[in-house]
């Protein structure tokens, strides 16, 4: 197996790099503040076309992969996670380049895919996160399309998005759980739709997140992605397993940027009259939190890697996301130590990457469904 990356990918990585390096400091510890979506900076990154690595040309896209993507993640995380986040204007997209209509592709994907709209996808509610069979805004069918009532809870991009790709109960009537939901397209501006900005958490403070309400709001048929009633299970499974890969990529790179700033700071910083970075216990934390990360990237990237060839490996995407997590948590935590008090200061970027870390172990399945998943694919349903 050749781990090597082609010369078109190092050449993503590099551009990557270079573009939030050069945009991503002057705002981040602003954007945090105020918790502030940074859309100037999004519109940049469009124009240079990261928000369409993964659609096809004919959409507007590069024409690219999974693992493409998460390296790009990687690389905006590292530098900063919550400005980083701005690739997630493309959350849903997934769904759209896999099963939309021809039309739905060019009227929704291929602005997203130029930079020229956010998308958000709407799935978490009050009381359903990890219970997806929980999910109750309903969609009813009318002579004209369909009418949406509920709530979702949690939603990236939810209050700057242009539309959203909603899951709604369909039919509730159907024998098979997994045949009662569908995804609809809802664009801001619809009546009785309001999307209500959650301040107050404890991480990724610039990337959106909002609470949504849905009061008799109606949407045209043609917003059924897909044409088929009964299709979004199959849809938000496919959406998982992409957004676990791009998840992992963010634990990567938060532990990465993490451990950059550790070593940048033990190399300056004195005490006894010798460097921090010439003490032995140090050197070996160093040492554990660079085999971490490595191994954490080599997961991730297999399992991107056998995505994109047609291979979905559950298990390994799960591990992946899993091991992605506990990496980012443990070495932000490591390397907010190694800065002693310093660490614990907002003025030292590692404090903001602390909180930004553990949502790693949260959003797209929590380490407990991870452990859950990947037990259940080595011993099977008991």
């Amino acid at each position: 197996m050749d781990y090597s990356l082609t010369d078109e990918q190092k050449q993503i990585v590099e551009a990557a790099r270079k573009f939030a390096l050069k945009e991503f400091p002057k705002i981040a510890r602003e954007c945090d503040k105020e918790e502030r979506f940074p859309k100037d900076i999004w519109q940049k990154a469009g124009e240079l076309g990261f928000m369409g690595i993964f659609t096809s040309t004919e959409y507007g896209g590069l024409g690219l992969g999974c693992l493409e993507h998460a390296m790009v993640m990687e690389e905006f995380w590292r530098v900063d996670p919550g400005v980083g986040n701005i690739l997630l204007a493309v959350f849903g997209a997934e769904i759209l380049g896999s099963f939309g209509t021809p039309d739905q592709k060019e009227k929704y994907l291929r602005p997203v895919a130029e930079g020229k709209a956010i998308i958000g996808c709407a799935i978490t509610e009050p009381n359903a996160g990890s219970d997806i069979f929980g999910v109750r805004t309903r969609a009813v069918r009318t002579d004209n399309g369909y009418v949406i009532n509920g709530g979702k809870q949690f939603i990236t991009n939810g209050s700057v998005a242009d539309f959203l790709l909603v899951f709604c109960l369909t039919n509730p009537e159907a024998g098979k759980p997994a045949e009662r939901f569908s995804f609809l397209v809802v664009e801001r501006g619809r009546k009785g739709f309001t999307a209500n900005k959650l301040k107050g958490k404890m991480g990724i403070r610039a990337s959106d997140t909002a609470e949504l309400a849905f009061d008799d709001v109606e949407v045209p048929m043609e917003n059924l992605i897909g044409g088929t009633e009964g299709n979004g299970f199959i849809q938000v499974m496919r959406l998982f397993n992409i957004n676990r890969m791009v998840a992992s990529a963010q634990g990567v790179g938060v532990a990465q940027g993490a451990m950059d700033k550790a070593v940048a700071y033990i190399r300056e910083r004195t005490q006894f009259g010798a460097p921090l970075a010439s003490f032995q216990g140090l050197q070996f934390k160093i040492a554990k939190m660079a085999a971490r990360v490595e191994s954490a990237r080599l997961l991730y990237h297999k399992a991107a890697w056998l995505m994109d060839h047609g291979q979905v490996d559950r298990k390994l995407v799960s591990i992946a996301k899993l091991v992605a997590g506990e990496t980012a948590v443990r070495v932000t935590d490591e390397a907010l130590q190694l800065h002693g008090g310093y660490g614990y200061m907002d003025e030292y970027d590692v404090e903001r990457f602390y909180r930004d870390a553990k949502i790693v172990e949260i959003y797209e399945g929590t380490k407990e469904i991870e452990k859950i998943t990947i037990a259940r694919e080595i011993l099977g349903r008991i």
